[in-house]
């Protein structure tokens, strides 16, 4: 496991690939200050096309809340700036209706530098009320995915969909999102928004921080509707281990852009100009 270090010319680093403008192979870097690079670059990489990763924070045992429903605590301080270095680096984050209910969150970056990203609900029948706080006019677009015929505030994007038995296919969802002009897309939550993209095979990446804490009951973080039989048809993704401070992050590449993204742009010897 290597330990990350996020000092401010690593996050100016990972800005300046974002924006297209360097690489995370080049430069003279502290060992945990380039497994940073090595966490972050493949997400900021713009170079190789657009990327869905999906982020899912949880206890030893697995739990992203407990049977009440408390998640605020969940990760530790070092997880949840993780969770908006993410959002910092991606074009939109995703999150189903009943984390938007639940949670009430905002979806915006106050963690680390950078600009906030579209907001993106995923909201089949039209439940989350216009007031909502993801809905809030901070100067990112606002989407909601719905099924229904419902009017939203001016200002608030609609992809309208067709649902089946209530469920909005993640499939369509990625591509009318492609559409839109959205390219790296965050999978925020819940479990089974996640859960939903890994299952129809559409993450490149998976991201689970896990927290030094054991809840005992609760949510569990990924829950797949089909049911592994033997170990043979379980995921096996190429996995890197990092550890936060207060959390550890496995790194799942589950698709051959994720493994791609991880290899230098730059032969090696090159110039540190970058």
């Amino acid at each position: 496991m290597e330990a990350i270090e996020i000092s401010r010319r690593v996050w100016d680093r990972l800005l300046a690939i974002r924006d297209g403008a360097s690489c995370a192979c080049c430069g003279s870097f502290s060992a945990p200050e380039r497994a940073a690079l090595q966490v972050y670059g493949p997400i900021a990489r713009r170079d190789l096309g657009p990327i869905t990763v999906a982020q899912v924070g949880q206890s030893l045992d697995g739990r992203i809340a407990t049977a009440s429903g408390d998640a605020r605590d969940v990760s530790g301080p070092d997880g949840l700036a993780h969770l908006h270095r993410l959002r910092a680096l991606v074009d939109g984050v995703v999150i189903g209706v009943r984390t938007a209910l639940h949670d009430n969150p905002r979806l915006t970056v106050r963690l680390c530098d950078g600009s906030n990203p579209a907001r993106i609900v995923i909201d089949p029948r039209g439940r989350l009320p216009d007031d909502a706080p993801v809905l809030t006019n901070c100067g990112a677009r606002r989407i909601i995915v719905q099924a229904v015929d419902r009017p939203r505030p001016a200002g608030v994007e609609v992809l309208r969909l067709t649902a089946d038995d209530g469920r909005l296919d993640p499939r369509q969802i990625l591509e009318g999102l492609r559409g839109m002009g959205i390219g790296h897309l965050l999978i925020e939550g819940g479990g089974l928004t996640i859960t939903g993209f890994l299952e129809a095979g559409l993450l490149d990446l998976l991201q689970v921080s896990v927290a030094p804490l054991i809840i005992g009951s609760g949510p569990q973080g990924l829950t797949t509707r089909t049911e592994v039989q033997t170990l043979s048809q379980a995921y096996r993704p190429q996995t890197r281990i990092f550890g936060l401070g207060s959390d550890i992050v496995f790194d799942c590449a589950l698709g051959a852009q994720a493994i791609a993204a991880q290899e230098p742009v730059h032969r090696q010897g090159h110039s540190a100009a970058c």
